[in-house]
């Protein structure tokens, strides 16, 4: 994900292949088929997007990073039995600077 995030261009899995390590922790060669099953996962999931127009097919992420953390965090407020204890231990663990941003953000609403 980290990589197609970094891109506005969508890419073929080979295309991910020479951004990735050579090898994995065990010192194997990484397969493009390893990474064509990953990215069918990761499009099952919704997290990436196949453009079949071309071949080979080609991945871009979904949504941006900032918008896939923004719905974790929606996520986990969803699930929450006391969504203001969650904000309460959130908000309480943030910086000054970022209690600012949070201010001046939720003034804008």
């Amino acid at each position: 994900m980290e990589i197609l995030w970094r891109t506005d261009t969508p890419l073929s899995a080979y295309d991910l292949l020479e951004e990735l390590p050579e090898s994995t922790d065990s010192g194997r060669p990484r397969a493009a088929t390893t990474v064509l099953t990953v990215l069918s996962r990761l499009e099952r999931k919704g997290f990436v997007r196949r453009e079949r127009a071309s071949r080979p097919h080609r991945y871009r992420a979904a949504a941006s990073r900032e918008e896939h953390m923004a719905n974790l965090m929606h996520d986990v407020l969803g699930a929450a039995d006391d969504r203001t204890a969650v904000l309460a231990r959130f908000v309480g663990g943030v910086s000054p600077e970022e209690a600012e941003t949070l201010r001046r953000l939720l003034g804008d609403h």
